[in-house]
């Protein structure tokens, strides 16, 4: 052993060169890799145009939730891959590497959480007629504050854990494998993402996410299946990772030493990785935020054609985010056993070296493994799949972004925009979304040290559950007001933003050999604890300030709460609203008012049809009426003239932003109003509700068995 004044070089695991027999990973990629990713560019962008043409983009509906007309299998492809950015490839096997499989708890947490989604949370958006979740705020609980509150709150944390965090992984993979300049490899992704979403809107985001979701598991099942097969199976995993230590140690640290729990999921209750009182009653909080009531996820669930294809979806998505903790997690851990000197490095000079970053390497640890394992070919395929994960995550921001701002944000300033400067709107935010986004490489390059997926999770812990709880109420306690959630949200914001703040000022040990100078309310606090005291806090708040003051309007709990979610009376304020500007589109009018309710409103007349939409006799049956179609309808005789008479370049402009429909698409729009009314239904059929329990029973149960059995099983090679 030989050492120096600060650090300690030795001998530890496998000291021959090659012994798992490698490809040299610092050559990058080769001409048949860059192939195979020209090859997929072409395919995505081919999926797009075709998304473009099919899709009805003239409506907001249809650019922003895909005509509410998808199967489960796009939808739930869709909930995976939008969930799934380049930050979880980088970030689950980084933190993998650096401490084992204890960040799987979160790829399991979803299993659950996603089956609250589509059991207690759809029907409700569902019955009320909800396009976003702040517009689901403003139908509950009345007023804008929350509304415009939760649309802010959300664009902020797109920008701080989800633009900032997709571009620098989606980067680090790029600069590892194709020795590209960073910030010009990026603006090419970052604009490909962003004409797809502008061209094609929701419908093409969710084709896209499908080829992509096929893309994603494939690639990483083939690198997991190499991985292991190389490096000899599960049992040799546990036997060599506490074995792979760098052989330059800081003297006197534990940098660079595996934890002995590493194959431990959910640990004691004082751990400062994963606690497992913090990790349930802590982070499942801000994972409800995100599986339950986040834009992003909450969009594609809600553009499902029914309920039951809502249902399977979440049920699909459910059982294919069992596979992160073997695809992403354990290669992050083989990936350390294969290179414990560059991905398990301790010094921070060698560290910076190796990876520009003297807080560590463990961010390196799944381009590593994909180039030193990969043939030539497959290295490419991987590479699309890198990339299919990055434009995955940045389309979802961007068209959920661009949701948010038009909807939420623009409308209050401008009640009486048309169909046509709606879309404008969203597709320029879009637009400003990809600057912002360009500018805030330089941020993100400087923010590499730690791990990545642990960055997003204590971000978000300071933020979201507040609005969890906010979400909870809402929905299943009928007597939470207004008043009882804005004073909650403020509170809990204030105290967020406290912690977030000092943990900037005092971030603690950056490298190996730091003293950790942070006072003891930062240090000795895990965030996750403090995730579940926000959480407990705005749930006090909000029922005594709630108790303290009026009941909420009988009309705010018309639909609006999973015990209404079948009321038949009418919204009369929905109909105001309407009246005073145009309430989005017909599909919001017809969802607001479902089929199953049977309600009056000014999209709907009673009367007898051939085009009966329920056959109940105790309920009232309505057609459509082509006068309340037409009112709102861009695609007019007045509009036809003006088309025709229109400049060729004007017309190809606005046909591939998707504004205005040529003259023959009138007929077709008002069909698909039709149809809307009865796909927006709360209606299932038995065989349908059956079998759709029966899976939710069976991944509930299996979603608990994984936890404890990675838990409490350990593992004897």
């Amino acid at each position: 052993m030989a050492t120096t004044a600060d650090t300690v070089t030795m001998t530890t695991g496998v000291t021959d060169d090659n012994p798992y027999n490698l490809y040299p990973a610092n050559e990058g990629l080769a001409s048949w890799d860059l192939v195979v990713v020209a090859v997929y560019f072409c395919a995505v962008i081919c999926v797009g145009i075709f998304a473009m043409c099919r899709a009805s983009r003239g409506t907001v509906s249809g650019y922003f939730l895909a005509g509410r007309s998808m199967t489960f299998l796009p939808v739930g492809a869709s909930l995976f891959v939008s969930n799934i950015g380049s930050e979880h490839f980088i970030g689950l096997a980084g933190s993998g590497a650096a401490g084992g499989i204890g960040v799987g708890a979160w790829e399991f947490n979803a299993i659950l959480l996603l089956q609250l989604l589509g059991w207690v949370f759809i029907p409700v958006y569902i019955a009320c007629g909800t396009y976003t979740m702040p517009e689901y705020l403003k139908k509950r609980f009345g007023g804008s504050r929350l509304r415009v509150y939760f649309a802010f709150l959300s664009l902020i944390l797109y920008i701080f854990t989800k633009c900032s965090v997709d571009l620098y992984t989606g980067g680090l993979f790029i600069q590892q494998s194709l020795k590209w300049d960073l910030y010009l490899s990026i603006l090419v992704l970052i604009l490909v993402t962003a004409i797809l979403t502008i061209t094609g809107g929701l419908t093409a985001v969710i084709y896209t996410d499908t080829l992509q979701a096929f893309l994603m598991v494939g690639g990483a099942l083939t690198l997991m299946g190499m991985s292991f097969w190389k490096l000899g199976g599960y049992g040799e995993l546990v036997r060599t990772f506490p074995q792979a230590i760098p052989t330059k140690l800081v003297a006197n640290q534990t940098c660079g030493i595996p934890p002995s729990n590493a194959f431990q999921m959910l640990k004691e209750a004082r751990d400062n990785d994963m606690p497992w009182a913090g990790f349930l009653f802590g982070q499942t909080p801000g994972s409800i935020w995100y599986w339950c009531s986040d834009q992003v996820i909450v969009q594609r669930a809600l553009a499902a054609k029914s309920l039951s294809h809502a249902q399977g979806a979440t049920l699909m998505a459910g059982f294919i985010k069992i596979l992160p903790l073997f695809m992403m997690v354990m290669p992050g851990m083989i990936s350390r056993v294969f290179y414990p000197n560059e991905v398990a490095c301790a010094d921070p000079e060698e560290c910076y070296k190796i990876c520009q970053s003297y807080a560590g390497c463990t961010n390196i640890a799944y381009p590593k493994l994909v180039l030193g394992v990969m043939p030539i070919g497959l290295r490419g395929l991987m590479m699309a799949v890198m990339i299919a994960a990055l434009m995955s995550d940045l389309d979802s921001i961007f068209n959920s972004a661009s949701t948010l701002f038009t909807i939420d944000v623009w409308k209050r300033f401008r009640k009486q925009a048309t169909v046509r400067e709606l879309m404008i709107v969203g597709r320029v935010f879009v637009l400003v979304m990809t600057a912002v986004a360009v500018a805030w490489v330089p941020v993100v390059k400087e923010m590499q040290g730690g791990q990545v997926f642990i960055y997003i999770q204590e971000v978000t812990n300071y933020l979201a559950p507040p609005v969890a709880a906010i979400f909870i109420l809402g929905v299943v306690w009928p007597r939470i007001n207004e008043q009882g959630v804005f004073w909650a949200l403020m509170v809990a914001l204030l105290t967020g933003v406290t912690r977030l703040v000092l943990v900037f000022i005092w971030p603690g040990a950056q490298k190996c050999g730091d003293v950790d100078d942070r006072p003891a309310i930062i240090k000795d606090f895990q965030y996750m604890y403090f995730a579940m005291l926000l959480f407990w806090m705005t749930v006090i708040v909000a029922a005594i300030v709630s108790y303290c003051t009026e009941a909420p309007e009988e009309k705010r709990l018309i639909r609006t709460t999973f015990w209404t979610r079948h009321d038949n009376r009418d919204r009369e304020e929905v109909i105001m609203e309407s009246k005073s500007g145009m309430h989005f589109d017909d599909i919001s009018k017809a969802t607001t008012n479902s089929m199953e309710t049977g309600l009056d409103n000014p999209g709907l007349e009673k009367g007898e049809s051939n085009s009966t939409l329920d056959s109940d006799k105790q309920k009232p049956v309505f057609t459509v009426s082509a006068e309340s179609v037409n009112r709102y309808n861009p695609g007019n005789t007045s509009d036809e003239v003006e088309w025709e008479s229109r400049p060729w370049y004007s017309k190809a402009c606005d046909w591939l932003i998707g504004i205005h429909q040529s003259p023959g698409e009138s007929q077709r729009q008002q069909e698909q109003q039709c149809r809307l009314l009865k796909i927006t239904s709360l209606k299932q059929s038995r065989a349908a509700k059956i079998g759709l329990n029966i899976g939710l029973v069976f991944i509930l149960s299996l979603g608990v068995a994984l936890y404890c059995f990675w838990s409490y099983w350990q593992y004897v090679p």
